[in-house]
């Protein structure tokens, strides 16, 4: 999803559901250790770098002003780590991000960020580099996975990653009631970090088959989520009164997510959602399948 204008590059940088999230252990440095199936969705924000006389950083969108705009924003910690690596190619740039993804919401929308940043800048700048894994694994666990963006089950800290072909797009609507979870805190209410890994994999490639392996998996974060923010229940409760196949939180919440039969279900689910609840975000969407 990449156009270029005027040597303009916008990216779109999706949001990252957690279909399942188990788990398993520990490391010494505090990092856990996990199995998930994860799917990104076709919205998200987007990126848009151009090259520029001086450096500049502009943010726009429902939730833009939610984020800083100082160093500490991972869309200029990818800037800067790639300047680092490639000082003669990265001349200077603006970048603007269109933030339409909710702030701490287990959607992975800072790590996309950085994604999409990291892909927009190798264009503009004419780089080649087959370390971007590499890059983006030192801003954040997540940042790995982002890259790759289609299905795919991740294990270890999040950056061993097996792509999986042949998965089903998914409709789905995602939804967010407001809240903001601290990811940290989460993890640290788990009351048991040593959980079985995801199942093996069988055939994944109809909504019918997803939903049946989904019922033998779960996301260990929900309990620990629930208790620092107790509506995330309203928010699953809203979704399963509609004409759902499967309702569950993504990461460490607080956005919640449901799979339907096709994409009228969810774009009427969504419909009754925003009546309801004027106040929420609430998208239809569908997940991106390999080689689309």
């Amino acid at each position: 999803m990449l156009d270029s204008v005027e040597r303009t590059i916008s990216l779109i940088a999706p949001a990252k559901i957690n279909l399942a999230l188990h788990i398993t252990g520990r490391r010494d440095d505090g990092y856990h250790l996990l199995d998930s199936l994860v799917v990104f969705a076709r919205f998200g924000d987007k990126v848009s770098v151009k090259q520029a006389l001086v450096d500049s950083f502009e943010m726009s969108g429902p939730f833009g002003s939610d984020l800083p705009s100082d160093a500490s924003n991972l869309v200029l910690k990818a800037r800067d780590a790639l300047r680092t690596l490639f000082p003669e190619q990265a001349v200077p740039v603006a970048i603007h991000l269109e933030k339409r993804l909710p702030i701490a919401s287990g959607i992975g929308g800072g790590s996309s960020d950085a994604a999409a940043a990291l892909c927009a800048l190798t264009t503009l700048w004419n780089i080649e580099t087959e370390r971007l894994p590499e890059i983006g694994l030192t801003l954040g666990a997540d940042v790995p996975m982002c890259l790759h963006g289609k299905p795919l089950i991740a294990r270890g800290i999040g950056d061993e990653i097996e792509p999986l072909a042949g998965f089903p797009r998914l409709p789905m609507v995602l939804v967010n009631n407001g809240v903001s979870i601290s990811t940290p805190q989460v993890f640290a209410g788990l009351q048991k970090r040593d959980n079985p890994p995801l199942p093996a994999l069988s055939s994944l490639s109809t909504i019918d088959h997803v939903c049946s392996y989904l019922a033998g998996t779960e996301n260990h974060l929900s309990s620990a989520t629930e208790k620092l923010a107790p509506t995330i229940v309203v928010t699953m409760n809203a979704l399963r009164n509609t004409a759902s196949r499967l309702v569950r939180m993504s990461g460490s919440g607080g956005t919640c997510f449901a799979i339907y039969d096709s994409a009228e279900e969810a774009e009427a689910a969504a419909t009754g959602l925003r009546q309801r609840h004027p106040d929420w975000f609430v998208v239809a969407t569908h997940s991106v399948m390999e080689g689309s």
